[in-house]
């Protein structure tokens, strides 16, 4: 070997051991961990309590920064955009990346070639409810009314293009009837409304739904995930009537693209460390969401599935953000 080459040599291997090092190191400063929407949703609450535990796992400070605005675009377009080092992560849903990019006809990243999946971390138990003045309290039964009442049911969102637009979309696709959609700025008006009778139909997640549905002034009539929920054994599937009709709704975390693979493995492990503790499955299964647990790989083929089903059911449903 020439001394030319002799020197790039020893140079790659000092490079590479250097950044074994480093990577071994990880994390040695403040860890800034992006939520995408206002603080006290379930995202939030999720992302707090695994930031809290990975302070204590990791022993650097894990900080929530709320980054709220146009869909969950603005923050999650900072992780996008950031150094893939580990020092910028983003809890994402289903919603900013498998639907997002087919919402809106110009996106600031591309919600799956921006971004490194690392971890799936929970299911939300989403959940289909009617104002308690509503008589249908069954799939079936909601069908039949809104056949025999055409234009009388007014179903809540949290705005154009959310996931509870699109669940209600799909329902009136499923069952060939015509519901009438009132969006909100938010989740938050989208269940008052439906909880005074503004508005009589709702599809939110559990979090949302399941305290009104306690105090019965919400009807909970069906869940809208492929199978009954763990939290909800005795609460019918939308799909029990309407056979292919799903809607999951999952959080996961993410960094941006090229993410070094050993940080993104410390990070997974550490992670569904996390989500084993019973404390903390206690905690979300109080607030209605089921904790889950991938290696990146599955997450990244779920991430790749989901964006494929939501770009054509978007496009057949014709709904755009804009």
């Amino acid at each position: 070997m020439n001394k030319h080459l002799t020197r790039l040599f020893a140079a790659s291997v000092f490079s590479c051991a250097a950044l074994t090092t480093a990577y071994a190191a990880y994390p040695d400063k403040t860890v800034s961990v992006v939520v995408p929407w206002a603080p006290g949703g379930s995202t939030d609450i999720l992302a707090r309590m695994l930031s809290e535990n990975l302070t204590k796992t990791l022993g650097q400070t894990f900080v929530v920064e709320n980054k709220p605005g146009a869909s969950g675009n603005i923050g999650s377009n900072t992780v996008a955009k950031a150094k893939p080092d580990g020092y910028t992560l983003l809890v994402g849903s289903m919603s900013t990346h498998a639907m997002n990019g087919a919402l809106f006809s110009k996106m600031p990243f591309h919600p799956v070639d921006d971004f490194t999946p690392i971890a799936l971390i929970a299911l939300v138990t989403n959940t289909m409810v009617t104002n308690a003045a509503v008589p249908a309290k069954t799939v079936p039964d909601l069908i039949a009314y809104a056949k025999a009442n055409p234009g009388k049911l007014n179903y809540a969102s949290a705005g154009v293009g959310s996931t509870n637009h699109i669940s209600a979309a799909m329902f009136e696709k499923a069952a060939g009837i015509t519901m009438n959609h009132v969006p909100y700025k938010g989740g938050a008006p989208a269940v008052l409304d439906t909880v005074s009778g503004q508005t009589q139909v709702l599809f939110s997640a559990g979090t949302q739904t399941l305290p009104h549905v306690k105090t019965g002034k919400l009807n909970l009539v069906a869940v809208t995930e492929d199978k009954r929920a763990e939290l909800l054994p005795n609460t019918p599937t939308v799909a029990e009537t309407l056979p292919g009709y799903e809607m999951v709704v999952w959080y996961g975390v993410f960094g941006p693209k090229n993410l070094p693979a050993d940080i993104t493995a410390k990070l997974n492990a550490e992670i569904n460390k996390t989500l084993a503790q019973a404390a903390v499955i206690e905690k979300m299964r109080g607030i209605g969401v089921e904790v889950v647990q991938s290696t990146p790989e599955g997450f990244s083929k779920t991430l790749k599935a989901d964006t494929d089903r939501y770009t054509k059911l978007i496009k057949e449903l014709n709904i755009s953000a804009e």
